[in-house]
């Protein structure tokens, strides 16, 4: 059966350019780099040298990057550790009702522990409203934390813009970056952020491997106790070979793929909306991730086209990945003022640089074979 991957926001294919580069590094270069002899400093090496590919990406000096073992593992280390570094002096963070479900659920865990928590409102297309983020901040505020390219739907927050009101209110800020990671430009200085959330398998790198930018002088209380590894930040040997392929990943990206992606994307839009009935959730054009398409078909339960589609070998996604098994309508969605109906009769499509139009054709042709059937059975079409 013909297989065509539409799942992309929730892993990606990993390039073999990157699979290449990482096998030297589990047959070959195989040493523990925190250990002395020669085969343990040339994975040290290794390391390094792909701190320092990374971090230039960002903009960040590389004794300002910290590899962890995933996004939501950042993600964590940036809610709690802060917290634990400040609390009780401070205890007041602010984030948004649309983050993923690691910064959500990690400040669900602070409140427990007498932290205060503010969650942003967001506009019917994703948008953080920027008058309400400058009234939450407070004088016991640590952290606004307010995610980059949404995961669900797409939408691309103004960083510099919210970097700007931080600033002057002397409040850390930082950015869950994973879907927009060497989609749209970063750099933390420019755009006044202090703490970067990244990971590989997002870019066509390997699962298992996320980093974290902290700027130099932010003190943080690490999760992990133990060797004293990245900086003493984040102690557990090094996934050597993860962080290799980390690296290569961001260096074989390419401009001009981001422009095939997008025009792929906008086709894909286009040719839903001919479908009576339809909705895009999120923004349109620039402003939106290039490779995000969240639809809603109105009235037909978004877990029966998907199961359809599956039957025809097309991988789309109900939701995000990491809550796809839950039966609740999407947050996400609800933050946006969908009703539960909406909600659940929305699907995500996430397309890459292996995605051609050949396939996008053929899952069109079947999305819309699906919605026919099933809005002829369904008791609310």
């Amino acid at each position: 059966m013909k297989q065509i991957y539409l799942d992309n926001a929730a892993t990606t294919k990993v390039d073999e350019k990157v699979a290449k580069e990482m096998q030297k590094y589990l047959t070959e270069v195989y040493g523990n780099a925190s250990s002395v002899h020669f085969a343990g400093q040339e994975a040290r090496r290794a390391i390094e040298d792909s701190r320092k590919i990374i971090s230039k990406e960002i903009g960040a000096n590389y004794e300002e990057l910290i590899f962890t073992g995933s996004g939501t593992e950042s993600n964590n280390l940036v809610i709690k550790g802060l917290f634990w570094s400040n609390y009780p002096r401070k205890n007041h963070i602010v984030t948004t009702k649309i983050e993923h479900d690691c910064i959500l659920n990690s400040c669900k865990w602070i409140e427990q522990q007498g932290g205060k928590v503010t969650y942003l409102d967001v506009d019917n297309e994703g948008f953080v409203n920027l008058k309400q983020l400058e009234d939450s901040i407070t004088d016991k505020t640590i952290l606004v934390s307010v995610i980059h390219g949404n995961n669900e739907i797409g939408t691309i927050q103004d960083l510099s813009k919210i970097g700007e009101i931080c600033k002057r209110k002397n409040v850390l800020f930082h950015t869950d970056a994973c879907q927009s990671f060497t989609k749209i430009p970063i750099n933390v200085k420019k755009m006044n952020l202090d703490l970067v959330t990244l990971n590989a398998h997002k870019i066509h790198g390997p699962k298992g491997v996320g980093a974290l930018y902290i700027k130099k002088g932010i003190k943080i209380t690490p999760l992990l106790h133990g060797g004293g590894h990245e900086f003493g930040l984040r102690s557990s040997t090094e996934n050597v070979s993860g962080i290799v392929g980390f690296a290569r990943a961001v260096k074989v990206k390419g401009i001009f793929e981001i422009g095939s992606i997008t025009k792929l994307r906008d086709y894909f839009i286009s040719e839903l909306e001919k479908i009576p009935n339809v909705t895009i959730n999120g923004v349109k054009g620039n402003k939106r991730l290039c490779n995000n398409i969240n639809v809603c078909f109105n009235n037909i339960e978004a877990e029966s086209i998907g199961s359809f589609l599956n039957s025809k070998g097309i991988f789309t996604s109900v939701g995000s990945a990491c809550s796809s098994h839950n039966l609740e309508p999407s947050h996400v969605l609800m933050a946006l003022g969908k009703t539960h109906l909406e909600a659940n009769s929305s699907i995500r499509i996430s397309i890459s640089k292996y995605t051609t139009k050949e396939e996008i054709d053929y899952a069109l042709k079947e999305i819309k074979n699906t919605v026919n059937l099933l809005r002829k059975i369904s008791p609310f079409a």
